[in-house]
C-alpha cells in the first residue's frame, strides 16, 4: 500500500526566535506522523525579500537530520522555500506550489505551539471522516498581562466546536487540506488580498462551495503565543475593523456575478448598520450596569460593523502593509 505524502507548511517573515521555538516541535509531529505510515516534511515558507530565514532553516534542518539519522521511523525532512512578493497570500500559495508532490498540507502559524498529539489527531480525523479539510482550535497564551478590558472583552477567545461538526469558513493557523481535491478545483489564494488579509476566508468559503466538507477537530489544539503589540486596546479594535471589512470584501469576490453586487452591499450594509446599534446600545448598558465586559463588547462590535459597512463600498483596510 503506497503511503501518503504530506506537508507541514509554516509560514514566516522575519521572527527568527518563534521560527526557532517552533521548528522542534514541528519536526516531532512530522515523526509521529511518519510512525502512523505518512511520509511527511516540514517545508518552512520564507515571505522576507532579504530571506532572512534561510540560512536558520539550513542549519536546523542539518541538525535534525543528523540527529535522526538511521533512526526508524525516518526523521524528519525540513525544506525551504523563498516567497520574495510581500503578502501572506503569496506565501501561501508558495507552500501550495511547494507541496505539488504531497497528497495532504496542514497549515500553522509560526507564532502558534502544536500540542503533543496534534497532527495525529488532525489525520485520524481525515482518515475517519474523509473530507476536504479538517479544522482545528487555537487557544491563546498572553506574552505579558494583558489589560483588563481585554480580558473582560474576551477579545482573544475563539470558537471551540464538538469534534465532527461540519464549518463553512476556517483560517489557516490550523488547518489540514486534501491537496488532490485542492488542485482538482484549481483552488489558489487570492493574491489581491495579500496585505488586506482574509485569503484564507475566500478560500475556505470557495471549498464549501464547490462541494467540499470541512470538520472541526476539537482536540487537535494548538496554542497561539499572543505578543505585546497585540494586547492592546487600539490593535484589537483595529482588528475586529478588519475583520468585519475583510468579511464584506471577500462577500463582494464570492458573489457570482456583477449583477448581485448592489443587493450585497445594500444587505452587508446592513448587517453593519445592526452592529453599529447594537454595540453602541451594549456600550450604554454596560455604562450604565458598570460592566467593562459589556463595554468591551459594545466597542468590538462598533468596530465590525464599521467595517462590515466601509468594505461592503470597496474600502480595504491594509492589515498587514509593510513599512520597509
Amino acid at each position: 500500500m503506497t503511503r501518503a505524502t504530506l506537508t507541514i507548511a509554516v509560514l514566516t517573515y522575519r521572527r527568527p526566535d518563534d521560527l526557532g521555538a517552533v521548528l522542534p516541535l514541528l519536526a516531532s509531529q512530522a515523526v509521529a506522523a511518519a510512525a502512523a505510515d505518512y511520509d511527511t516534511r516540514v517545508l518552512v515558507v520564507d515571505n522576507d525579500p532579504g530571506a532572512s530565514a534561510r540560512d536558520q532553516v539550513a542549519a536546523f534542518a542539518a541538525t535534525a537530520e543528523a540527529a535522526t539519522a538511521g533512526s526508524t521511523p525516518a526523521g524528519a525532512t525540513v525544506a525551504y522555500a523563498h516567497e520574495p512578493e510581500p503578502g501572506i497570500a503569496a506565501a501561501r500559495n508558495r507552500a501550495l506550489e511547494a507541496s505539488a508532490e504531497s497528497d495532504l498540507l496542514v497549515f500553522i502559524d509560526d507564532d502558534e505551539r502544536p500540542s503533543d498529539k496534534w497532527l495525529v489527531t488532525l489525520l485520524d480525523a481525515f482518515e475517519i471522516e474523509g473530507p476536504a479539510a479538517v479544522v482545528g482550535p487555537v487557544v491563546s497564551d498572553y506574552s505579558v498581562e494583558p489589560d483588563p478590558w481585554i480580558v473582560a472583552g474576551r477579545f482573544f477567545d475563539r470558537r471551540r466546536l464538538p469534534t465532527g461538526t461540519e464549518v463553512d469558513v476556517a483560517a489557516t493557523n490550523n488547518l489540514l487540506l486534501d491537496l488532490r481535491l485542492m488542485r482538482s478545483w484549481g483552488l489558489e489564494f487570492e493574491r489581491s488580498l495579500g496585505t488586506i488579509g482574509r485569503s484564507d476566508t475566500v478560500f475556505t468559503r470557495s471549498i464549501v462551495r464547490h462541494g467540499g466538507r470541512m470538520i472541526w477537530c476539537d482536540e487537535a489544539v494548538v496554542t497561539d503565543v499572543v505578543p505585546p503589540h497585540r494586547l492592546t486596546r487600539q490593535w484589537v479594535v483595529q482588528r475586529a475593523f478588519s475583520s468585519g471589512n475583510g468579511w464584506s470584501l471577500t462577500s463582494l469576490l464570492l458573489a457570482p456575478g456583477r449583477g448581485l453586487r448592489l443587493p450585497l452591499r445594500l444587505r452587508l450594509t446592513g448587517k453593519g448598520l445592526v452592529r453599529l446599534a447594537g454595540g453602541g446600545a451594549r456600550v450604554v448598558v454596560g455604562s450604565v450596569a458598570r460592566s467593562m465586559g459589556q463595554r468591551a463588547r459594545g466597542v468590538r462590535t462598533i468596530a465590525r460593523g464599521a467595517g462590515m459597512v466601509s468594505g461592503a463600498w470597496g474600502h480595504r483596510y491594509q492589515e498587514y502593509r509593510r513599512s520597509a
